[in-house]
């Protein structure tokens, strides 16, 4: 061992096994010796300065060696370490490697022995032979981001936990209160179950009383005294009422906690230093938690050379699932896909809620959501594509340092708004002085707009000398109908329409006032009653949080058929024969 240690080395591999409360480094020289004993680092003062003493008696041997460090970053046991690392002024290249892909690696030399020598030496091994490149160091503001929003995941875990207990225990308190009301984490739901906890107690109350809860919509007070009447509950008493209240107070901690969460997201994500990330923000449907959400999940999109890799990482994507069989004991038929249970749930479930919100407002995913919609695909599935359509875009952005521009492609049909010449350019097409010169102001749309950079562009680095194709000139876009919105409404009721999309028979109530289920996003034997209407106002909501549509006439009409407003309103008024604008010449009008 002396004989070898005197012969000066260019290369010594550092494994470090991390722990909670210590570390296990190996000392690896390239021809798979030890370089030095194996040292146990505990997680302190004295632990550390154990680690750097023997690094610098190996660099005082040989000072032509650098440090090839790999370190197993197991949830976040490694983060003072390698702050502490990154701080020596010694020869050192740190890779921080996946606790799965280490394991795969310990398991293919050690495969009889599983321990912390182990695998602290098959890192070692690993890092002196193949000597991967440096991981960058996260800057101590994206650390911040990142502890929030490991915080706000398990905050997240803890509040639906204590919902489903508090929908578990209801079952058997007031098992009606289900079926009037979905959303269990609803603040008047809370403020309800605070003053009458059971449903004796509940149809005892007066109607008047009842109505007075905080943020209880007026038209559920008379349902809900009605079932509570009728309720057939099993538990009831004064500890029934103590546990339902203890578990009510315990949701509304937990939302508190969950909203103070995502503040401080917010804020570290506003004090992160400026880059290429703060144009996540404007793509339409991404608000600011879901980019801080993003951003600290992805660290450095340079991490990944092309958006296919970005949805990978996210687990966006369909895996095929034929085994076993359906709710009605039929084998599931092969080719059978189902979402990926891959990627972190926190951004999932963000990203799910963007898009729900980008079928709306972004004009990329709105048009994409009505093309899959329009071929018959299901509601998850297309909002499945539209999570994956939106990493595209927030690759893009990120990537060329641009905002998003919506008017950059022709996403879907011109608006009233909009005119028809500034969405001219071809779906696929760049825009080349874009390509040649970017600028920090510009906007742009999908990936193929990016700078020309590797694993950004589609076109090829150079092209042969040839004559320019000529491609003839398009046709110019006939002017659209004039529509007055306003003047269309007054010529339609809410109960025609209602009464044309059959569903007037399936809604309940007294008066003008009616309730059933939502046809914007209520599956087929639903029975939710979550959407209201008033015929006299002419006007609707869905009260469930996650779909939370409203409007008039026209707003029904787009949300049930999928269409933008225009389309929509063009289509309502071929159906009914009505006039779509004062000018227009009056035609005869069904019924």
């Amino acid at each position: 061992m002396r004989a070898s240690s005197a012969v000066p080395l260019d290369c010594i591999g550092v494994g470090i096994d991390t722990a909670r409360y210590g570390h296990r480094v190996s000392f690896l020289r390239p021809d798979r010796q030890p370089a030095a004993k194996p040292l146990t680092v505990l997680e302190n003062h004295a632990g550390y300065q154990a680690l750097q003493q023997r690094l610098e008696q190996l660099h005082g041997q040989h000072p032509q060696a650098h440090f090839h460090v790999r370190i197993d970053a197991a949830g976040q046991y490694a983060a003072n370490l390698e702050h502490f690392l990154r701080g020596l002024a010694l020869p050192l290249v740190i890779s921080i490697g996946e606790p799965k892909r280490n394991k795969d690696y310990q398991k293919a030399h050690f495969p009889k022995r599983t321990t912390d020598d182990t695998e602290s030496q098959a890192m070692a091994r690993f890092a002196v032979v193949e000597q991967p490149g440096a991981t960058a160091a996260v800057p101590p503001q994206l650390g911040l981001l990142r502890e929030v929003a490991a915080r706000l995941q398990a905050q997240v875990k803890q509040t639906t936990q204590a919902i489903n207990r508090l929908h578990n225990l209801m079952a058997r308190v007031f098992p009606e209160l289900a079926t009037l009301a979905n959303d269990f984490a609803a603040r008047w739901l809370l403020h309800l179950l605070e003053r009458y906890p059971t449903a004796p107690r509940l149809a005892a109350a007066h109607l008047r009383s009842i109505e007075q809860v905080p943020y209880l919509p007026k038209e559920q007070a008379q349902p809900l005294h009605q079932a509570a009447k009728q309720s057939v509950g099993s538990l009831h008493g004064d500890v029934a009422e103590t546990l339902v209240r203890e578990l009510v107070t315990q949701v509304g901690h937990c939302l508190d906690h969950e909203a103070k969460l995502r503040q401080l997201l917010e804020d570290a994500f506003a004090q992160l230093p400026p880059s290429g990330h703060l144009q996540v923000r404007t793509v339409p449907g991404i608000g600011t938690a879901t980019a801080a959400v993003l951003v600290a999940k992805i660290i450095d999109i340079e991490r990944f050379s092309s958006p296919e890799q970005l949805v990978g990482y996210f687990g966006v994507f369909p895996e095929e699932d034929s085994s076993g069989v359906d709710k009605d004991g039929q084998p599931l038929p092969p080719g059978t896909l189902r979402m990926s249970h891959k990627g972190n749930d926190l951004a999932r479930a963000y990203l799910w809620n963007a898009a729900r919100s980008a079928t709306q407002h972004n004009p990329a995913v709105r048009a994409l959501y009505t093309r899959l919609r329009a071929k018959g695909k299901r509601g998850d599935v297309a909002l499945g594509q539209c999570m994956r359509k939106l990493l595209h875009l927030v690759f893009a952005v990120w990537k060329s340092n641009r905002p998003f521009d919506e008017n950059h492609f022709a996403w879907e049909p011109p608006t009233e708004t909009q005119p028809a010449a500034a969405l001219a350019a071809p779906a696929g097409a760049a825009v080349a002085d874009t390509a040649v010169a970017p600028s920090q102001d510009k906007a742009v749309g999908p990936t193929q707009a990016l700078p020309a950079q590797p694993g950004v562009t589609t076109a090829a680095s150079s092209v042969e000398a040839g004559p320019m194709p000529v491609k003839p000139a398009a046709a110019a876009p006939l002017p659209r109908p004039q529509v007055d919105f306003a003047f269309v409404r007054k010529q339609i009721t809410m109960e025609q329409v209602l009464r044309h999309l059959g569903l007037l028979e399936g809604l309940r109530g007294r008066g003008q006032q009616l309730r059933g289920c939502c046809p914007v996003h209520a599956q087929v034997g639903t029975k939710e009653h979550t959407f209201s209407v008033h015929l006299g106002k002419n006007a609707f909501q869905c009260f469930k949080a996650d779909c939370g549509a409203k409007g008039n006439v026209l707003d029904l009409w787009a949300a049930v058929h999928r269409l933008p407003l225009y389309e929509a309103t063009m289509h309502l008024a071929e159906t009914f024969r009505l006039r779509r604008n004062r000018e227009e010449e009056p035609v005869g009008r069904t019924r």
